[in-house]
């Protein structure tokens, strides 16, 4: 992306992340299990007789349930969020291939940029703009690993099958009005390089230019994410993309996420650093299925804020309205890790 582009949308968020850290939205999958849907309600009318089951396809709900879905965008923007993601973390037609609703793909990343775009607009101030980030969630496929253990060169998606299933995904939240985009919990680099190729390539047709976050998931003490990379080579892998931030999300809480968030830091140089951690380990005997309450989970981010690491936090799996309303109390003490300001600058101005 060129280093002297305008951006036609979120462009104050890059002068907000030099003064104070951003608080993104906690978990969406986890409070849509609080609705306790049922098949009827994933169906609506309008799917009533589709031939797969849809429950669980948590993405369709922006057509068949979407009150449920601004109201979760809505008490998140309560709690504080500056940025909230649309429900679209599996809305490519490779994803809803799985349910064979592919077909709705665009339309739906349109309904879920809408209905974020209006929760965003409902709680903005002057003061206190809201930012809505369309999501591109990994793809239930990957680019680099083979489904089958017996055949190491297999594959069950390729690199243009990706980049033309994100180009829509993200031409429909762009034509939904979204600010940013946030290509998140990426386990296989090949994918997101998909998904980056395939945001540079709408913005250089349409000349509209987003700022872009990038977050990538470590999935075990490794280190590595999931496609075999570390942190650092993970960060050079994908730089070329000049994100607003680089980050991590997703698989571990805080205190496992710690060495791998310090790593990326020091790898990161000028630009902004993201992180959203789960709340803690699965725990099914919890209310949210994780062990962290929300002042938990605020105290080891604010651990992290004083450790210098920071410029956006929320969370990941696990996390509700009250943990972001905890991170937001505790987060708003602390300064932002120091960004190039030339970096910034440069991403906003002609």
């Amino acid at each position: 992306m060129n280093a002297h582009t305008t951006f036609t949308r979120g462009a104050s968020l890059p002068g907000i992340l030099q003064q104070r850290i951003v608080i993104l939205d906690g978990a969406m999958g986890t409070m849509i299990q609080r609705y306790k849907l049922g098949e009827t309600d994933y169906r609506g009318e309008r799917f009533k007789d589709h031939p797969k089951d849809l429950k669980g396809n948590n993405d369709l709900l922006v057509l068949t349930k979407p009150e449920v879905i601004s109201e979760i965008h809505e008490q998140y923007l309560a709690a504080g969020a500056d940025i909230i993601e649309t429900n679209t973390f599996g809305t490519t037609s490779v994803a809803q291939e799985d349910y064979g609703l592919e077909a709705f793909a665009y339309e739906m990343n349109v309904a879920a940029a809408k209905l974020a775009r209006a929760a965003c607009d409902k709680y903005a101030t002057p003061d206190k703009p809201r930012f809505a980030a369309g999501a591109l969630g990994p793809t239930p496929r990957t680019a680099s690993i083979s489904p089958d253990v017996n055949d190491p060169g297999a594959r069950n998606v390729d690199f243009d099958t990706l980049r033309a299933a994100y180009y829509e995904q993200a031409r429909g939240l762009l034509d939904g009005g979204v600010d940013l985009f946030l290509v998140e919990t990426i386990f296989d680099t090949l994918n997101a390089k998909a998904a980056i190729f395939a945001l540079d390539e709408l913005m250089e047709a349409t000349g509209e230019r987003l700022p872009v976050i990038v977050s990538g998931t470590v999935t075990d003490a490794s280190g590595r994410i999931l496609s075999g990379q570390t942190v650092t080579a993970f960060w050079h892998s994908v730089r070329h993309a000049r994100p607003l931030a680089i980050g991590l999300n997703c698989a571990l809480g805080a205190t496992l996420m710690r060495p791998y968030i310090e790593e990326l830091v020091k790898a990161a140089g000028p630009t902004a650093v993201s992180c959203y951690p789960n709340a803690g380990l699965p725990n099914p005997m919890s209310d949210t299925g994780f062990d962290e309450t929300p002042e938990v989970t605020a105290r080891l981010l604010g651990e992290f804020a004083a450790s210098g690491f920071l410029n956006i936090a929320g969370g990941c799996c696990g996390t509700t309205p009250a943990h972001i309303a905890a991170i937001a109390g505790k987060l708003g003490g602390y300064k932002p890790r120091a960004c190039g300001e030339r970096f910034l600058t440069d991403l906003v101005e002609v």
